[in-house]
């Protein structure tokens, strides 16, 4: 899978793809060269990107505890010397910098926000990142939001995801940026076409993501304008959806979808 630079005013997001299915990237301050590491599981390869960049490492931020997010964490400040890292957990590797909603840091100029979305794990921490104009934000979003998809809930309920997907993440700017934790694009969008098959957006969605696959290359990043389109999750008050579930409630919407696609294959 080839690597992706996404070209921004006063920001560039690297995509650095790890393990299976896994994306880490680097949040790179064009007017400092100053950068963060995100959920970086394999160190070598963030160093890498690092020295390719010509930029310096400042910081790590880490969405949630899971090894395949914050695994890296140790061998990375040993191999690149001590830098903070961020996360809304305890159980995270290396961790100096414990967030919650609300609070904010620099990378360089950058401006971050964390905003707390619990679920997935109990400490799930997403990243909104802007630069000094406030255009074209990004939010790196771990295992909650996927393009066309969510994580399980395996430390929560459907109400905190709801709370989550469609209280917190939904009400971003449209043109926000989102960069997730995992390449589960297809497999997402067939689980949205099953529970909406007359929606436009999820088959035109899904034929550029199979076309994109095919070439091994990434779907990252969406925006949360278009998840709202076809991203079932974030649609749970459609009437489409919730004809589909037989629920109206909006957090039994929600628990329904999940455990759905659980079994989905």
């Amino acid at each position: 899978m080839s690597e992706l630079l996404a070209n921004r005013q006063d920001m560039r997001v690297r995509l650095i793809p790890a393990l299976e299915d896994n994306y880490m990237y680097l949040i790179i301050d064009e007017q400092t060269q100053e950068c963060a590491a995100v959920d970086p599981v394999d160190p070598e390869k963030i160093l890498r990107a690092i020295k390719e960049e010509g930029v310096v490492l400042k910081s790590v931020l880490t969405t949630h505890h899971h090894w395949d997010h914050a695994g890296g964490n140790e061998k990375l400040i040993g191999l690149a010397g001590k830098v903070p890292v961020y996360g809304g957990d305890d159980r995270i590797g290396a961790l100096t910098k414990k967030v919650s909603e609300g609070d904010r840091f620099k990378i360089g100029s950058l401006d971050v926000e964390c905003l707390f979305t619990p679920c997935h794990t109990s400490g799930h921490i997403c990243y909104l990142v802007k630069d000094s104009s406030g255009t074209q934000p990004a939010v790196f979003t771990g295992d909650t939001l996927f393009v066309a998809g969510c994580g399980k809930f395996f430390e929560g309920t459907g109400k905190q995801m709801y709370m989550a997907l469609v209280h917190k993440l939904a009400a971003l700017n449209k043109d926000t940026k989102v960069y997730c934790g995992h390449e589960y694009t297809v497999n997402n969008l067939k689980f949205a076409a099953y529970v909406e098959p007359k929606n436009e957006a999820v088959k035109s969605k899904l034929a550029w993501a199979q076309n994109q696959r095919s070439k091994h290359e990434p779907t990252v990043p969406s925006t949360i304008g278009e998840e709202l389109e076809y991203n079932p999750f974030m649609r749970i008050g459609e009437q489409d959806v919730q004809k589909h579930t037989g629920k109206s409630n909006p957090e039994e919407v929600m628990d329904y979808l999940r455990e759905e696609k659980n079994n989905f294959r």
